[in-house]
């Protein structure tokens, strides 16, 4: 009785290796990408942080805090994510574009994370932290169902991901996402942070390019949009983004979620929306999203051809 109560009196993971746990119980799944999740039914999990006396001053010290411009690692993100509920549901739009600095490391990042048939979280900040920390959110959802024999709400993933992730405040985290979904009190989005931030609202956009896309978002939202405008908006936000932030581009994908659960709308090149509108999609105007497109024929630059005189009356007597 006293080994099993030695055994089990800490539920920290490098306790467990210190006391020599040798007898195979830990997988290794835990030393890999599923880092964490192997340890989820041998009691609470957790996660190790850096072996440093005050993570915090570690981060300070050697990263971009604003303390220090001259710091050894340079920690710039860009994205742009977008989420706003509506009448039919939530509209959930993101671009494609991950960027270490001004390196852009790939054009086609999922940055949707699926929680379940019910649930969203869009990704933006540290990609590693973001799918992480979503997919395990998905895990106890999972769980929510079982035990409680009920859907989560989205109100209760959103508040279970903000409480994850406050127990790590300071220690280097770097996330913003939305969590989107459809419950019993019909569509909802939160925002939640790295910092332990968790707001309800009916719009958010998240990233370098947020503010372009807010500048569409704002101009053309309202609640009684129908399904074809709502997601042409999100469309033309992600556009507007990718258009004008060095940081977001490549692709937009779109999702709606509705009460039967999301749906993949579809994935749109935005090079190709500027010249050539989102293709054959219900509701988009015809022709490209780009300001040469829209104004051709139509500026002083570029004056539309001059009409031909319209006939006298006197000609047109004679005639």
């Amino acid at each position: 009785m006293n080994t099993f109560v030695n055994r089990f009196a800490s539920t920290s993971a490098a306790n467990e290796l210190r006391n020599g746990d040798d007898d195979g119980e830990f997988s290794d799944a835990m030393w890999g990408s599923a880092a964490g999740f192997g340890s989820l039914a041998k009691g609470v999990p957790t996660f190790i942080v850096p072996a440093v006396p005050d993570p915090t001053a570690f981060l300070r010290l050697h990263t971009d805090d604003h303390a220090d411009p001259s710091c050894r690692i340079k920690i710039q993100h860009g994205t742009t994510t977008l989420a706003f509920r509506f009448k039919g549901g939530v509209i959930v739009a993101v671009d494609s574009r991950a960027t270490a600095g001004s390196y852009v490391a790939s054009g086609t990042v999922k940055k949707v994370i699926e929680i379940n048939p019910y649930l969203l979280g869009t990704m933006a900040g540290g990609a590693a932290d973001c799918q992480y920390w979503e997919t395990y959110l998905g895990i106890h959802c999972r769980l929510h169902e079982l035990r409680n024999r009920e859907r989560i709400s989205v109100s209760a993933a959103s508040k279970y991901l903000s409480n994850l992730v406050y127990g790590y405040k300071g220690m280097g985290l770097s996330m913003g996402t939305m969590v989107c979904g459809w419950d019993k009190t019909g569509p909802a989005v939160f925002y939640v942070d790295s910092d332990g931030t968790r707001l309800k609202g009916d719009l958010f956009s998240v990233g370098s390019g947020s503010t372009f896309a807010y500048g569409v978002l704002d101009q053309g939202y309202k609640w009684d949009l129908t399904d074809e405008e709502a997601q042409e908006l999100g469309r033309r936000s992600i556009y507007a983004a990718g258009h004008r932030d060095a940081f977001s581009g490549n692709t937009c994908n779109l999702y709606h979620v509705k009460e039967d659960g999301w749906k993949f709308i579809g994935n749109y090149d935005i090079s190709q929306m500027h010249y050539d509108g989102p293709g054959n999609v219900p509701g988009a105007p015809g022709g490209g999203y780009g300001y040469d497109v829209r104004v051709e024929g139509k500026s002083s630059a570029d004056p539309p051809p001059a009409a031909a005189p319209a006939a006298t009356p006197a000609v047109a007597a004679a005639a």
